[in-house]
């Protein structure tokens, strides 16, 4: 294995994604995973207000149903760290999936639509996180030395599928409709499944082989905490609450205080995905070099600048920069942050995947409860000063955890679950 890490190190991490046929697979897998959400989520209000009926107040607390998808993450992430192979799970959810946007497609009552994501899309996106824990067993059967620059590089193909749907959903909506627009995000999420069949991942466990015994190694067969985890992502969604105020206001702000036309309202909130696919991979580079929880802490500040950005820009140049700060964090929490969450619970990976991208989920539902009770006190664009505030509170946590995490010992490697000949399904 010494031999496989020294090698790779030296090779592009494009060359060797491209190399690997896990690697290869997830990142088209995530590519279908980001189109299909993306195509979507944009509609959805429009759906619901336009085919279900529903109030303007009633669509905008439809998102408050993501409030329970980090229970949703515990129990499917639990599972699967339970299992010989996790890519059998993310199949399922695949399927489900497709099954509640079709269901969502053909809903005639509003509730009926907060259930099906409260529920059913909730398993379904729990489970597609899961394909991040098998690239994660992967690296642990073949070091490359280069984790986080692989799994930044993977998650570039979710990034370029979720720039991509926007613009499809828009014309599918135009052409065909609503319906049969969610229709094909559950069909796009289908697919997610399709480069990875016949693909398997032996799950990797902690390798208790060789322990010392007595006390210290009585502690070390105790089940390890969550509380790590718990701690980081909560601190997470502090930082990444801010998106929702972003997306509902900053379009506000440039058209009534602005006076910005309408493509160039495009170019601003479409700069945060462009720059995520250039700050993605510098920041994997950046991980792998000085540490991966090192640079969370450090960019999450970058997303009080941002949002202090949003609040005092007069022109359009100014939002575009502050845009670019927000891309630079984003970049970090998506797509360098599930290697840290990885990381502070070794012992299930499976469950750190799962809650890390259900936090996210999450976070959309805080940051919609805090835009609503902070546009009314602050104003516009006055209310990108929470997002900021807690940005800060993020990076000072952060950076806590950080330090004690840097003084604890390290967790144990991890070994494949079965026979060793396994592997070779893998490679």
């Amino acid at each position: 294995m010494p031999e496989s890490a020294d090698t790779t190190q030296t090779n592009s991490t494009l060359g060797l994604v491209l190399r690997s046929s896990l690697y290869r697979r997830a990142a088209v897998s995530l590519f279908f995973a980001g189109l299909g959400m993306s195509v979507a989520l944009p509609q959805l209000s429009l759906f619901l207000v336009q085919d279900l009926n529903a109030s303007l107040p009633v669509a905008g607390l439809f998102f408050l149903t993501n409030l329970a998808a980090p229970l949703l993450g515990f129990l499917v992430g639990k599972w699967s760290d339970r299992m010989t192979d996790r890519l059998s799970l993310f199949r399922i959810g695949a399927v489900v999936g497709l099954l509640g946007w079709v269901a969502m497609a053909f809903a005639t009552q509003v509730w009926l639509a907060f259930a099906i994501n409260l529920t059913v899309l909730g398993f379904a996106g729990a489970a597609g996180a899961l394909l991040f824990a098998a690239v994660r067993d992967q690296l642990t059967h073949v070091p490359t030395g280069a984790d986080n620059r692989v799994m930044a590089t993977v998650r570039l193909g979710f990034s370029l599928g979720f720039m991509t749907g926007p613009l499809l959903g828009s014309v599918l909506g135009g052409v065909a409709g609503l319906r049969m627009t969610l229709v094909a995000a559950g069909v796009c999420t289908l697919l997610q499944a399709a480069p990875l069949i016949g693909q398997t991942v032996p799950r990797a466990v902690p390798d208790r082989a060789g322990q010392p015994k007595g006390s210290a190694g009585r502690r070390a067969h105790r089940a390890p905490s969550l509380r790590p985890l718990v701690t980081f992502l909560t601190l997470c969604v502090l930082a990444m609450c801010g998106d929702t105020i972003r997306l509902a206001y900053l379009p506000i702000y440039m058209e009534l205080e602005l006076g910005t036309p309408d493509w160039l309202r495009g170019v601003v909130i479409s700069a945060q995905s462009v720059g995520m696919l250039v700050f993605i991979p510098i920041m994997g580079v950046l991980a792998d070099r000085f540490g991966a929880h090192r640079l969370v802490v450090v960019n999450v500040l970058l997303g009080v600048a941002a949002n202090l950005g949003f609040m005092a820009a007069d022109n359009e140049a100014m939002l575009l920069a502050a845009t670019g700060l927000n891309a630079a964090m984003w970049a970090t929490l998506g797509g360098i942050g599930i290697t840290v969450a990885q990381d502070l619970y070794r012992n299930g990976i499976g469950m750190a995947s799962s809650l890390y991208f259900s936090a996210i989920r999450f976070a959309a539902g805080i940051g919609g409860v805090a835009a609503g009770l902070g546009v009314g006190w602050l104003g516009v664009p006055g209310v990108f000063l929470i997002p900021a505030v807690l940005c800060v509170v993020a990076a000072v946590g952060l950076l806590i955890q950080a330090v004690l995490t840097h003084r604890a010992p390290d967790a144990v490697p991890g070994v494949p679950v079965g026979n060793p000949e396994r592997e070779a399904s893998v490679r």
